[in-house]
């Protein structure tokens, strides 16, 4: 009974995370990580959630191909590998609260700007995709976070919803891709997660198309807002993350797997690499706190 409860309950926030990831295209790590992590462990959790994050940006890319902006979604990608090094350098350099601090000081004034000044600003030309993509290959690089400079630049471009949606997926899929792979590189792509991912593919389908109905009901101006409102959150958390207590070992270097997951929806990328450096994973794999979970194994 009680792993019939965990399910349900591991099901129910799969879907809502799903449904906004389909409706807005991304933020749904935000939501999904966070809340697993509380009902099963980190290594399982971030994971599982990038699976349902391969499953999303398919489908859309499937669906709606024809609404991506191929001219910025390769240009975000190529410019993103480019900025990988800078990021691992960086990541030795600069300590992560100062980044987490300026960059979400950073976003929320980007957005409550746009809020209050919605018709003002627009780039008009692909090729700042390139510069957006690198400081996201940067971030992304160095603390996992390569998402916010890829939704400012959706934004900023004023793409209808359908463009955004579909794009940011473009974007995505390689990115999730590259990530399980490193997961499963490093012995985190276990029986639980693959357990779990398959319960929650009815859901997770079902969320996908909900959101796609959504998004298309969204008018552009209210689409901005909503994305703009997504932003404030996501730098809201980077400052809250900023000014939480962090143990001196953890100043510099790889991210803790709480922070890994708080954006493994923008960047399912470089999760991996701060993953494994938890106390609990080993080259091998991830050692399970507390008890195993026997009825999911046998």
């Amino acid at each position: 009974m009680h792993v019939s409860w965990m399910l349900l309950l591991v099901l129910g926030v799969l879907f809502f995370a799903t449904l906004i990831r389909s409706t807005f295209g991304f933020g749904e790590a935000l939501i999904a990580v966070p809340l697993l992590s509380l009902l099963i462990p980190i290594n399982v959790a971030v994971p599982l959630a990038t699976l349902v994050s391969i499953s999303v940006a398919a489908i859309v890319v499937l669906q709606d191909w024809r609404q991506i902006h191929l001219a910025s979604a390769w240009r975000l990608v190529l410019a993103t590998l480019l900025g990988i090094p800078l990021g691992l350098w960086l990541l030795t350099r600069v300590p992560e609260p100062v980044v987490k601090a300026l960059l979400g000081a950073v976003i929320i004034g980007f957005s409550t700007f746009c809020l209050l000044n919605q018709h003002r600003y627009q780039l008009k030309h692909d090729r700042w995709a390139m510069g957006f993509g690198f400081v996201a290959g940067v971030l992304g690089g160095a603390y996992g976070m390569n998402g916010p400079p890829l939704v400012v630049y959706g934004s900023l471009r004023r793409w209808s919803p359908e463009q955004f949606r579909a794009t940011l997926q473009g974007y995505f899929l390689p990115a999730s891709i590259l990530g399980m792979t490193g997961y499963w590189l490093s012995g985190l792509w276990t029986r639980p997660v693959t357990w779990y991912y398959l319960w929650s593919l009815p859901v997770v389908l079902t969320a996908i198309f909900w959101g796609r109905m959504l998004n298309r009901k969204l008018s552009g101006h209210l689409f901005l807002r909503c994305i703009h409102a997504g932003l404030l959150v996501v730098g809201a958390i980077l400052l809250l993350q900023t000014f939480s207590r962090v143990a001196p070992e953890d100043s510099f270097g790889a991210a803790k797997p709480s922070e890994v997951a708080l954006f493994a929806s923008m960047s399912d990328t470089w999760g991996s690499l701060p993953t494994t450096s938890h106390p609990l994973c080993r080259p091998g794999g991830c050692k399970q706190p507390g008890p195993p979970m026997r009825s999911m194994q046998e």
